[in-house]
């Protein structure tokens, strides 16, 4: 029973979303040739700002530096349910081969989220109509947010008023956003309370040695030597500074050091990555960092320098809105289609800034056919986000916001 005025059956629902499938399966195909990076989304999101306004949907454009937009619809509670999507692209070179590839050299939908922002399109679309006849049980405030590619586009949302009731709407009660998820069934959600997806922090790691005649080293500080000793000494972080039942995540991405084969370089430069799932373990690796790039570095004669870049919170689901979500999603779909995720995942996600401002609930959209073992996953060249899944997400959506 649909919390309007009159009973909403789950068919009546996937009538009017299938009623609209056929041209959100376009407007998907029309953003994956078209992506676009970080803060320069600004093509998409004038296609979302076109079909917010086609559905007459009240909107604002011109959020988090540009390229952000918020719609909202009204109803009869005094707070709203958010609804998120992310719109940017990656900077890869596609190698799908599709009809649709991207006409945009280096850079490609790869983490789908030309289907995210097409799922919530959809929604709007749907809920819009439904607006028309029957007030809604609570506003719905969608964000379409730029930059979640390491460029934090969902504080600046956040920071711009998207969520307090400022710009569009009243207050965001709870939150929800979700992820197409290459190693989940098609038609299958899954979240978990608790920490999901990790924080991410990079670093940089700068020794200054002496530099030196390859044939006399003992007349130089050797920073490349120092650094490889501090790659090895690293992991023991994660083996021997963490709790065996936690999670860390220390990886070395980059060491640049060195212009000719026969002169040790004064300098090195290490870059990397730390992931963790609580903000104890978080400051203590990041203070262990520190610690060990000094002490290695140090025993080599050499200086050292570390800058940490804070990266994404832990994406942590609020229990309540976790909550919301199982229930909705099981009489939406079945509870048979709603799976635990047993273990949090350590990528990150900039979700996380709007669970610290309210109660919230991301979840994985599985993408996997059936009859399919493995299909190519997020951030590879292949990556192509699978239009049969575009109807659940809707549908999940819908229900969240038309809940009781």
């Amino acid at each position: 029973m649909s919390t309007i005025d009159t009973p909403l059956d789950a068919s009546r629902l996937r009538k009017m979303i299938a009623a609209e499938l056929p041209s959100l399966i376009d407007i998907r195909h029309d953003l994956h040739a078209h992506p676009e990076l970080g803060y320069q989304e600004h093509r998409t999101c004038e296609v979302v700002k076109r079909e917010l306004a086609s559905s007459a949907i009240e909107h604002k454009g011109d959020l988090a530096g540009g390229t952000g937009v918020l719609g909202y619809l009204p109803g009869k509670s005094p707070e709203a349910v958010g609804l998120r999507a992310d719109m940017d692209a990656l900077p890869i070179e596609e190698k799908t081969g599709l009809p649709y590839a991207s006409t945009s050299p280096g850079v490609m939908h790869a983490c789908g989220h030309d289907g995210h922002t097409t799922i919530l399109i959809g929604a709007a679309r749907v809920l819009a109509q439904l607006s028309r006849t029957h007030p809604l049980p609570r506003p719905v405030t969608f964000v379409f947010q730029p930059a979640e590619e390491g460029g934090g586009g969902a504080k600046k949302m956040v920071d711009d008023g998207c969520l307090s009731g400022s710009i569009l709407g009243p207050r965001v009660e709870h939150m929800f956003g979700l992820h197409g998820w290459p190693l989940s069934s098609l038609g299958r959600v899954g979240t978990r309370v608790g920490p999901l997806l990790a924080a991410t922090d990079a670093f940089e790691i700068s020794i200054q040695g002496v530099g030196a005649h390859a044939a006399f080293p003992q007349l130089g500080r050797d920073p490349i030597v120092a650094g490889s000793a501090l790659v090895t000494a690293l992991q023991s972080i994660v083996s021997r500074n963490t709790n065996p039942l936690d999670s860390v995540v220390l990886s070395i991405t980059q060491f640049h050091a060195g212009t000719a084969f026969n002169v040790i370089p004064g300098t090195a430069t290490l870059k990397g990555t730390i992931r963790t799932l609580t903000e104890e373990t978080r400051a203590t690796t990041q203070e262990r960092l520190r610690e060990t790039a000094a002490g290695i570095s140090n025993s080599f004669g050499c200086k050292v320098e570390v800058t940490v870049h804070a990266g994404y919170p832990v994406t942590s689901n609020d229990p309540e809105a976790v909550e919301i979500f199982e229930r909705e999603a099981a009489a939406t779909l079945g509870a048979e289609r709603i799976y635990p995720v047993e273990t949090p995942v350590m990528g990150g996600e900039d979700f996380s800034f709007y669970g610290e401002v309210v109660p919230s609930c991301f979840f994985f959209l599985g993408l996997l056919p059936p009859g399919v073992t493995d299909i190519p996953k997020l951030h590879q060249d292949t990556f192509n986000f699978n239009d049969d899944a575009i109807a659940t997400g809707i549908e999940v959506f819908c229900r969240l916001a038309l809940r009781s």
